[in-house]
């Protein structure tokens, strides 16, 4: 029954992730999380962080990673089917109409007008990530005397250099888990 449930809410998220991965992280959130509870906000954390570091789409990356945690193979099989089915779908129908309708001056303004929609979605996502590396939460529990300097430090550096210097995102990451993972382990000695 939970792989079916996982099935229903990974086409829900294929269904209604317009704009791309990163706008489906919010979708993916409300459902694995929010709405069934088959992960924890920190389980959810690294799942994005995995889904982000893995090659290919990040939806099928969490979709994989949701699954197998959940159902082994047949848990990847249903998640990363769920997930695929409406877009590829949608695709379908919409290249017929799009090549039939593309000069239409409606269809130009109706694209158009999606492009903010799914900026915020974006914005939406990084912000739970953010929110969640630096006070351990979500928004609605923020605690400002919880802040953990040391991420917002990490943070905060690793803004300056991809601003300053733009270093590759990869090697950002990289370094960050290596600082973080330095930081912590001397602060475990004292």
């Amino acid at each position: 029954m939970l792989l079916f449930v996982l099935f229903l809410a990974f086409v829900q998220i294929g269904l209604f992730s317009v704009g791309g991965g990163y706008a489906a992280i919010p979708l993916i959130q409300e459902q694995i999380v929010n709405i069934n509870e088959i992960m924890s906000l920190e389980e959810f954390s690294d799942l994005v962080t995995v889904a982000e570091m893995t090659p290919g789409p990040i939806l099928i990356n969490a979709a994989t990673f949701v699954g197998m945690q959940v159902g082994g193979i047949p848990g990847v099989i249903l998640c990363s089917v769920g997930c695929v089915i409406p877009s590829f779908c949608i695709c379908l129908i919409l290249a017929h109409f799009y090549y039939k309708y593309r000069t239409v001056k409606g269809v130009q303004k109706v694209l158009s007008a999606m492009r903010p929609a799914v900026v915020a979605l974006i914005a939406s996502a990084g912000l739970s990530i953010l929110l969640l590396g630096l006070f351990g939460t979500g928004v609605r529990d923020i605690v400002v005397s919880n802040i953990k300097y040391v991420e917002l430090g990490i943070f905060a550096v690793a803004m300056f250099i991809i601003r300053k210097y733009k270093v590759n995102a990869i090697a950002i990451i990289l370094g960050s888990g290596v600082v973080g993972t330095l930081i912590y382990a001397v602060m475990g000695m004292i």
